[in-house]
């Protein structure tokens, strides 16, 4: 009985299937939407094709004309083949009109922020799903709809892992090109190593000095070097300071089926106070909201309704990668001031994921995304256009993951780019440099002291304590310059120099100063948000020997209750040798004073310090203890 119920119902499936090849047969009526003609929606001919299946009312359409035109030239072919009459031809029109295809257009965006150039997957953090699945997903993504744009909030590059760094971040570059991505925001990190650096990347060639540059493989490289970004990057808020002139394009524009929309990028105003002074020398940074309203005039004087901006700077909220709930940081201020005419912000910068709506100066609610960091996260975006008006009419948001291992495939078209470099860093990467006893996290304590950041202080000093490199009696740490936690690597905790390097990637020198008492709290009262010009709370990591308390509720300059240096008060009028970075030192998040450092002497780069201490410690360096900072 079941083989005979099999066999009726493949006969019924093929006798059906017949009958919807029969020319003339149909089932019902031509559908533009939800609209119905009132035409039979016949089969033409033996290959199944229908009325329907001429009229390509599904695909998408700059404007309601151009659908018109196009239903008019296919029902003028349908009536001279006699396939339909004049009065069918005059109501397919009509419902063409009725239907309103054509009036509103729906583009996806796809966007990311702080990549930092974690093109290898597992480098750098077990949750780095690595490029290759980046760009899997991307495709996914893009699949949904021919009318996309691939947008990044800043960061590409810069703070990354040895596969892309030791290369000058080409390989980030290579990786975004075959990508596919159309615009990057500069971010602070852009500016690691100067405008010129910056420019390269965007121009190609390759680097004057490092022979790591231009080793990409042949299809990534022009007559033989760097070929540069195939992707614009944007700097609204960026000028030379002695022409004004933007050091890059303020902003860029896709046209989608006549629709332009414009793509305004840009950093953080406070960039000078976070990069290192001789990587912005010669630059201005505007205010964000200012320089994005006065770009609006310029856009509507091109017939451009849809703006978005892309900005290095972002803010915090909870409730998971598309929660919003108690959204604080920059990013709200920024928001609250923008012109009503900004569709869309994309954010960055705090390496936060979160999906909001913030209010724009005129009290309207603007949609407002971030994709965390490292790849991990895209912001799948749909802006709804009317495309009477060439405005944005509706946007919708959804921050999606990753994935990693076998949860997301990665891409073969990135797969030989990554073990190309891979390979070439695989010698200076895998150089066992010393031991630790178990992983060293980067994680703060209450009081904002992390065990690696005692370990990272401690080398500096050890690195600079002795008569000829410095005699310092104490090294304090930026947080922002730990870029990664410490592994442990099993059986015997060696360390690798690729370990060593994605934590402290940026090369900064040390650099020991004379400084008073009085200027070393200076130096620790500035740690706070808000207190003398601090845009953010940047607790420094302080080598042993030296301890200090703070109360968090205290007025500024008077927080820091306690300062002692191998149980000795620190005396304010006294003078003592202290170790900082090279970016430190230059005043940078924000630590003016150390500028005001007398008696400098340079000394070895923090990786080289590093490795020294680690080999001075043969049996394994351990956790630092985090007791140094009391927070009351």
């Amino acid at each position: 009985m079941r083989m005979k119920f099999l066999a009726l119902a493949v006969a019924g499936a093929l006798s059906q299937a017949a009958f919807a090849c029969t020319p003339g047969s149909y089932t019902d009526n031509v559908m533009f939407g939800t609209t119905s003609a009132g035409v039979p929606n016949r089969v033409l001919d033996a290959s199944c094709t229908t009325i329907d299946d001429q009229i390509a009312d599904e695909s998408p359409w700059g404007n309601q004309a151009a659908f018109i035109a196009h239903v008019s030239t296919v029902t003028m072919s349908l009536q001279k083949a006699g396939k339909i009459s004049a009065l069918e031809r005059a109501r397919l029109l009509t419902a063409a009109r009725t239907s309103q295809i054509g009036t509103t257009l729906k583009v996806k965006l796809i966007a990311f922020n702080d990549f930092h150039g974690y093109i290898k997957a597992g480098e750098g953090s077990s949750s780095n799903p690595g490029v290759a699945r980046f760009s899997t997903r991307i495709k996914e993504l893009k699949a949904q709809n021919p009318l996309h744009a691939v947008v990044s909030a800043g960061d590409m590059i810069g703070a990354s892992p040895l596969t892309s760094a030791l290369f000058k971040d080409e390989p980030t570059i290579e990786a975004m090109n075959r990508i596919g991505i159309d615009f990057n925001a500069v971010g602070n990190h852009e500016f690691d190593e100067g405008k010129d650096e910056l420019l390269r990347m965007q121009h190609g060639g390759n680097h004057p000095t490092d022979p790591y540059s231009g080793l990409g493989l042949n299809e990534d490289l022009k007559a033989g070097e760097f070929a540069g970004a195939r992707f614009g990057f944007l700097a609204a808020n960026v000028r030379d300071e002695q022409s004004g002139d933007t050091v890059l394009p303020a902003f860029g524009v896709k046209d989608f089926l006549g629709n332009k929309v414009a793509f305004i990028g840009m950093t953080l105003e406070g960039t000078p106070t976070i990069v290192s002074p001789s990587g912005v020398a010669g630059l201005t940074f505007g205010d964000e909201a200012d320089t994005v309203n006065a770009l609006i005039p310029r856009l509507k004087a091109q017939g451009i309704e849809s703006v978005v901006v892309l900005i290095h700077e972002g803010g915090a909220a909870s409730g998971g990668i598309n929660g919003c709930t108690g959204v604080s940081g920059p990013i709200v201020d920024i928001v609250n001031r923008l012109d009503p005419e900004v569709d869309l912000v994309i954010s960055g910068h705090t390496h936060q994921a979160y999906n909001c709506l913030i209010n724009n100066a005129a009290g309207q609610p603007v949609r407002v995304t971030s994709a965390g960091q490292y790849a991990r996260n895209l912001s799948d975006i749909d802006l709804t256009i009317d495309t009477r008006t060439r405005d944005v009419i509706a946007v919708a948001a959804n921050n999606l993951t990753t994935g990693t291992g076998s949860t997301t495939a990665e891409d073969p078209a990135l797969t030989d780019l990554v073990a190309h470099y891979d390979s070439l860093a695989a010698v200076p990467k895998s150089r066992v440099i010393g031991r630790i006893t178990a992983a060293i996290s980067r994680s703060q304590n209450a009081a904002g002291e992390s065990a690696l950041g005692d370990v990272i202080a401690d080398a500096q000093l050890d690195a600079t304590n002795d008569a000829g490199t410095g005699e310092a009696v104490v090294a304090f740490m930026n947080p922002g310059g730990i870029r990664a936690d410490l592994p442990f690597n099993a059986p015997n905790g060696d360390v690798t120099y690729g370990d060593a390097f994605t934590v402290q990637p940026f090369g900064n020198s040390l650099v020991t100063m004379t400084l008073k008492g009085e200027q070393i709290k200076t130096l620790l009262e500035t740690q706070f948000n808000g207190c003398n010009g601090q845009t953010a709370e940047r607790i420094l990591q302080v080598s042993v020997g030296f301890n200090y308390s703070y109360t968090a509720g205290n007025a500024c300059n008077a927080r820091v209750t306690s300062m002692t240096l191998n149980g000795v008060a620190v005396d304010p009028s006294a003078s003592y040798r202290v170790t900082v970075n090279s970016f430190l030192a230059d005043g940078g998040d924000g630590f003016a004073v150390l500028k005001e450092g007398g008696n400098r002497l340079g000394g070895a780069v923090d990786t080289d310090a590093f490795e020294a201490y680690l080999q001075a410690n043969p049996s394994g360096v351990t956790p630092g203890p985090r007791n140094r900072i009391t927070r009351n």
